[in-house]
């Protein structure tokens, strides 16, 4: 398994973490800055018996043009990313093309983890999302919708999983709504170094896991977003699972992946 770090997004933390005392600021502290912080990216490869899978792609390169009409591309700039860590150049780097991929499955279809679905579009690979996800963003009139932007995947064809399935073997796909209406997060049970579990949005971040654990500005359902957490976290204490957070700035670089040559096993 493969830890495909793409560079970073930056924002107002406000986004990521509604936390009195830092992101939210008492009466004393009501002329300071905004704080804004480092919101990296990253995908997965993981290679199993069964199938190769990729999970989420990243922001696109052209993000700039392709956000403009939401305004995102204010809110969320893609302004800390190389030539070399947006998503073809890093499977360039492990040697992988589109069509030796199986599955792509998508954590949800946010502008963020679904900007390089379009990659493949011609390839044999099948891309997954939640059913609950696919009917949201299907289903409402316009464009776009919060950081929902058709263009990212309405021409793409698109299979669902329902409930929390052992999609292939080591991997199981959990449903862990409340960031959007069928946000999923993965977990891999490896071999050698044991469980993970990728929360993608569920969980932003180590702040915002707690315990307590510490909403965010972009929630569709906060009792859903709660109950998430809550599973993630029983999950993991029960695999002794490490949990790998969304868009944690510290915690990338913690990490093995593709800028620093390590993998799992």
């Amino acid at each position: 398994m493969s830890v495909l770090d793409c560079g970073a997004m930056t924002a107002d933390l406000t986004w990521l973490l509604l936390q009195p005392g830092r992101s939210i600021k008492p009466r004393q502290q009501k002329e300071s800055p905004a704080e804004w912080v480092d919101v990296p990216t990253h995908c997965v490869l993981v290679e199993t018996p069964d199938g190769t899978l990729l999970w989420d792609t990243s922001c696109p390169a052209d993000w700039e043009e392709r956000w403009g009409p939401t305004g995102l591309n204010d809110f969320f700039p893609y302004d800390k990313v190389s030539d070399d860590e947006y998503l073809d150049k890093r499977l360039e780097q492990l040697g992988i093309g589109t069509d030796q991929i199986d599955y792509v499955v998508l954590s949800h279809l946010h502008f963020d983890h679904c900007g390089n679905a379009n990659l493949f579009k011609d390839s044999p690979a099948k891309l997954v999302c939640s059913d609950k996800e696919k009917e949201f963003a299907f289903g409402f009139d316009g464009p776009f919708t919060g950081a929902h932007l058709k263009s990212d995947y309405e021409n793409l064809n698109w299979e669902t999983v329902s409930g929390d399935t052992e999609f292939l073997p080591g991997v199981t796909l959990l449903q862990t709504p409340g960031h959007t209406p069928g946000t999923m997060s993965m977990q891999v049970d490896l071999p050698d170094t044991g469980t993970m579990i990728f929360t993608s949005d569920a969980v932003y971040m180590g702040a915002s896991y707690g315990p307590p654990p510490v909403p965010a500005a972009i929630v569709n359902n906060l009792e859903s977003w709660f109950s998430s957490v809550e599973k993630i976290r029983d999950v993991a204490q029960k695999t002794n699972a490490t949990v790998v957070f969304g868009h944690d700035a510290d915690q990338i670089h913690e990490l093995k992946t593709v800028s620093n040559g390590g993998h799992y096993t």
